[in-house]
């Protein structure tokens, strides 16, 4: 089996792809829109969605090696230099003849579809049978075998004809080690920075996912959520973010921590490129049996819902318990509210949703799942560290990297989990179920008669502080991923430059109705502003 220094592309060999920075310019952001311009030093990607880059490749201003290279340049630029992201823990070796293959079938037979010849990044917690690492962050798995197939998302996507251009960083063990933990932070990868102020968090766990995003490293991403970890970094980071309803994207393949909440799901800047991502990942996975649920529910195109003037007439109701103390937050709150009345959405202010109540009974349903899921997982990967309890002898081995911030207090607690056949787990699990939908989310809408329900994703961006840890900055995302429900966050203004988001949440299977409103309040309001550090890094 291959080793870490065979399978890997190591920052330090990044040079050796023959992408020096000078190779290619890197533009500051462009406004959304702007067409993909070739400059005497390269072409310019940052701020192009997909269907600009697609529009670019099909006229042939462009190819996929093109990009891929542009890419790959701002990364080695921006994230692995310079102000040092840190958001791409690793970029895929094999990127550029990819790439290759991809513009000759484009030549001879035509794109598969939006996503062909697109670079795209995916959280390094989502397996890949291939150079690439899957380490959740850890470097327990970094000399671990390569998983022996690729995650059903990784399949789809390659599928599709997107280029996966590299692995992002994330909070290590998405987030599930220890108290006190730094959200952005892994073993491996280091500490993943916010590109709108370097001294803030990104938030976890798919802090890396995010990053990348918004700093135009990638026009699209993959992330993973458990509670929070998609929506809140794209809170912390002004991107869009979408953790869908359980089921309706596979779960095989990417290292767990509950599969009763743990879902991948799309990042990217605008609406309409997490719904043009969201098609290509969905789709039933005879690896995953809660994918079944999904069969007839699963659109081939979830752009078909996006409409400016879609929110007309849908009735939302205001969830202002998730507000918090900050009246600055409290005013781009209500602009974003005025603006969905002014696109016609019928409002139902305030409504009471059960929020609280379950939080120790998902914090148990997680330990006891992710003892079973991961040994599970590990046990078929392969290598030393074989399950938990190897894990953690791991980290106490190599303690002053892995353990340098904070302990494994999560992993210990996990460890003296039963099976899931204990009546305390059984216990948990079903008071989760009722709480978050019963007596939660279903309950609310079905009283006021809603479509969605709508609240403030969490809180600008904290300040990133390793010694005490933290970096979450509030979220709402609770009961929907306690739910296993569909989530979406779109950005909805800043505060003192700092992005915030917007939440609407609803029953399962309700991404289509979600993306529609997202969209008539992003098109109404446009309310995404770039990084605008990146426009005064000299490059």
């Amino acid at each position: 089996m291959a080793t870490s220094s065979k399978r890997s592309l190591d920052r330090r060999d990044f040079l050796n792809l023959g992408l020096a920075a000078g190779a290619f310019a890197v533009a500051a952001p462009l406004n959304s829109g702007t067409a993909a311009k070739s400059t005497k030093g390269g072409l310019q990607v940052a701020e192009l969605s997909l269907a600009e880059l697609q529009a670019g490749l099909t006229a042939g201003r462009f190819t996929s090696k093109t990009l891929v290279a542009g890419y790959l340049a701002r990364i080695q630029s921006l994230d692995q230099a310079g102000p040092k992201l840190r958001s791409v823990i690793e970029v895929n070796p094999d990127a550029m003849a990819i790439a290759a293959e991809l513009d000759r079938e484009r030549r001879e037979k035509g794109p598969r579809g939006p996503l062909h010849g697109i670079p795209v990044l995916i959280k390094d917690n989502i397996d890949t049978a291939d150079r690439m690492h899957t380490t959740a962050g850890s470097l327990a798995l970094l000399d671990a075998p390569a998983p022996q197939g690729d995650a059903h998302v990784a399949v789809r996507l390659r599928e599709a004809g997107a280029v996966i251009l590299g692995k992002t960083n994330l909070s290590e063990w998405a987030n599930f080690r220890g108290k006190s933990s730094t959200s952005g932070w892994s073993g491996r990868g280091g500490l993943t920075l916010n590109p709108y102020a370097l001294d803030r968090n990104p938030s976890g766990s798919s802090s890396g996912s995010a990053a990348a995003v918004a700093a135009s490293f990638c026009a699209a991403a993959v992330g993973t959520e458990t509670d929070g970890s998609i929506v809140s970094p794209a809170n912390a980071c002004g991107i869009v973010g979408l953790k869908p309803t359980l089921g309706l994207v596979s779960r095989s393949g990417i290292i767990p921590i509950a599969h009763n909440q743990d879902t991948a799901g799309p990042m990217a800047r605008t609406v309409r490129d997490v719904a043009l991502l969201l098609g290509a990942l969905a789709g039933p996975d005879a690896r995953d049996s809660a994918t079944e649920a999904s069969r007839g529910r699963i659109e081939a195109d979830y752009t078909r819902f996006l409409d400016a003037g879609g929110a007309k007439g849908l009735r939302l109701g205001v969830v202002r318990s998730f507000m918090g103390p900050s009246p600055h937050l409290a005013t781009v709150f209500t602009q974003a509210l005025d603006a969905l009345k002014a696109v016609g959405a019928d409002l139902v202010d305030p409504v009471e949703l059960a929020t609280s109540g379950y939080d120790d009974s998902e914090f148990e349903v997680l330990l006891y799942e992710f003892k079973a899921d991961l040994n599970a997982y590990l046990a078929a990967r392969g290598g030393t560290v074989k399950d938990l309890a190897a894990l953690q002898a791991f980290n106490e081995a190599h303690a002053g990297r892995e353990l340098a911030y904070f302990g494994q207090q999560i992993l210990q607690q996990a460890q003296g989990k039963g099976p899931l056949s204990e009546p305390a787990y059984l216990k948990a699990l079903e008071t989760c179920r009722r709480l978050s939908r019963a007596e939660g989310i279903d309950a609310v809408m079905d009283k006021h008669k809603l479509d969605a329900l709508v609240a403030p994703t969490g809180n600008p961006a904290d300040i990133t502080d390793l010694v005490n840890g933290g970096g979450g900055g509030g979220s709402c995302s609770s009961p929907a991923a306690v739910a296993g429900y569909p989530h979406l966050t779109v950005p909805m203004g800043t505060v003192f430059g700092l992005p915030v988001g917007l939440s609407f949440f609803g029953r399962a299977w309700s991404e289509p109705t979600l993306l529609k409103l997202g969209f008539a309040f992003e098109q109404a309001t446009k309310a995404r502003r770039p990084p605008q550090f990146l426009s005064t890094v000299k490059l």
